[in-house]
């Protein structure tokens, strides 16, 4: 009895630990408004896959990915290729696994002043001065500093569960998400024939993923933003989207 008692404790603490976190993002994120919240919104797509996006053909391997990586070419150049899903790089879900580069995450940018941020991108080692407009890197400086959660706080790392409310979800994905993507989230395959990708696969298997594309988008595509819901919100919708059928 005191075991479960203690549970309930911690998961409460979680939870109530979870909604403060995400309040102080959301304030954040509340300064930013008119042009600078759709630069926002941008940045977010960007970081997921700019060459995608912007519309950009790359062929060569980015020169500073690692030698020893597993990824070539075009992905290479992808932000969320060294620096993760859930923006921790060696520390997070990267850190071992096809997609393990060694290099570190963008953490530590949070809240930073994106001026800064934008010289980061703009250096040696990113080399995206001369790739990336001005206009789209402050996008996604903006991202950088003002988008990006700790994805710890609410999807556990091991297991891969989430916090949310799958029945509030469920209303958002079914008044919003459906037209796309269908009742059953199987509508668009971003797999293929022999081995599918639906949102519950995706989201089974990557919530990481699953939730940065909620509250972004896809690059390249007419899938909208949720950023305009709250954090809880999105959640949900990732808790839902992990019910929908994996085959």
């Amino acid at each position: 009895m005191k075991k479960i008692i203690l549970s309930c404790l911690c998961c409460s603490v979680l939870f109530i630990l979870s909604i403060i976190i995400s309040s102080s993002s959301a304030s954040e994120i509340d300064k930013l408004t008119g042009w600078k919240f759709a630069q926002l919104a941008k940045g977010g797509v960007l970081y997921d896959n700019w060459p995608a996006e912007l519309r950009v053909k790359v062929d060569k391997t980015h020169p500073a990915y690692p030698a020893g990586g597993k990824i070539k070419g075009a992905d290479t150049w992808r932000c969320k290729e060294c620096h993760g899903w859930d923006y921790k790089g060696r520390a997070g879900v990267y850190s071992s696994g096809g997609h393990y580069t060694g290099i570190g995450g963008i953490r530590a940018y949070a809240n930073q002043d994106p001026v800064e941020i934008v010289k980061v991108l703009k250096n040696k080692t990113h080399a995206f001065e001369n790739m990336i407009g001005e206009s789209d890197l402050e996008a996604l400086a903006l991202f950088v500093s003002f988008g990006q959660i700790d994805m710890d706080l609410y999807i556990d790392r091991t297991t891969k569960k989430v916090i949310g409310e799958p029945a509030n979800g469920a209303r958002i994905y079914l008044t919003t998400c459906i037209k796309c993507h269908g009742e059953d989230g199987k509508a668009i395959n971003s797999g293929n024939a022999q081995k599918p990708v639906y949102i519950g696969t995706s989201a089974n298997k990557n919530p990481w993923e699953n939730l940065h594309k909620i509250r972004w988008g896809h690059p390249g595509t007419q899938m909208i933003s949720l950023l305009f819901l709250g954090l809880k919100d999105q959640l949900d919708v990732l808790s839902f989207c992990k019910t929908l059928p994996e085959e």
